[in-house]
């Protein structure tokens, strides 16, 4: 099984006639996706990769194509914009591989997508996995993944790559894996994953990637020891060792307090029963161990 995207997921792309729409879609289809539409303004009335229609609107592509969830390749100063027009179209879940977009746009945004009850991930993130539905709403690679029955939440792009590199090459396949964006304001949180995580009756246990700056990972601390997630729960942080008061890639990852230290962060999660991993390089050995 798996959670936000399966094999029924009609999606639809937004910006598919640029450079990384197309390339990124091509690489969607051939991992099996169904993408049924793409918009463009300005662009409509052309057929793409000989099966993908291209609609201007997102509204005239959900009403001919039944497309019901949504992934963005347009560029930052246009994102949010394309983001409360899928939403305006009733689309209920978006997915935002965009990154820099402004922080006051966001704001402006998730307020609209609370009230409209709309799933977003990202924006700033390499998107949604789910190997054993063969469905890839994201620029994850495509060689890495393997079905089976860990779930995978981080913060980091290339991480999420790593970790699934290292649970396959250890035979440990995996339901979904969420990249949930390195912003400070994105629309899906930790918590919001492992509660989708723990509804989940094929997913066993869950690996969470976290990183410095912000509180995301004591939320999902929080929300452990509240007993919202009763499942095995094995934990990395990154950027252990960055320097103090440094940006460390992420506009989220900025230590602003002893709260955003990778120290204060693995001890929230231990003491909520989570399995720390020391490092990056052992998150396919630890999870192996655990699981036994």
């Amino acid at each position: 099984m798996s959670i936000l995207v399966n094999k029924d997921t009609r999606l639809l792309v937004q910006g598919i006639t640029g450079a990384q729409g197309q390339f990124h879609t091509a690489q969607m289809l051939a991992y099996g996706s169904n993408i049924v539409a793409g918009a463009t303004p300005g662009r409509g009335g052309r057929t793409l990769f000989d099966r993908v229609p291209v609609f201007d609107e997102v509204e005239e592509a959900v009403a001919r194509t039944g497309a019901n969830a949504s992934i963005l390749f347009v560029p930052a100063p246009s994102a949010a914009d394309a983001i409360l027009e899928t939403a305006d179209a009733g689309l209920k879940l978006i997915i935002c591989i965009t990154e820099g977009v402004p922080a006051l746009d966001m704001v402006k945004v998730l307020h609209v997508l609370r009230e409209k009850d709309v799933t977003l991930i990202g924006p700033n993130c390499p998107g949604v996995i789910s190997p054993g539905e063969w469905c890839r709403a994201g620029i994850m690679p495509l060689d890495i993944h393997l079905p089976g029955r860990i779930g995978v939440a981080s913060r980091s792009g290339t991480l999420t790559y790593e970790a699934v590199h290292q649970l396959t090459q250890a035979g440990i396949g995996q339901s979904t894996c969420i990249g949930i964006g390195g912003d400070q304001l994105v629309g899906t949180g930790f918590v919001d994953a492992l509660a989708l995580f723990q509804e989940d009756p094929e997913t066993d246990a869950v690996v969470l990637i976290g990183e410095i700056g912000g509180v995301k990972e004591q939320h999902a601390a929080e929300f452990v020891k509240a007993r919202g997630f009763t499942k095995p729960l094995f934990v990395v942080v990154a950027g252990q060792t960055a320097p103090p008061g440094k940006r460390m890639g992420h506009a989220g990852a900025i230590i602003t307090g002893k709260a955003a230290l990778a120290s204060s962060k693995i001890a929230a999660l231990q003491e909520a029963g989570a399995t720390i991993i020391p490092g990056p390089a052992y998150i396919g050995e630890t999870v192996k161990q655990g699981l036994r």
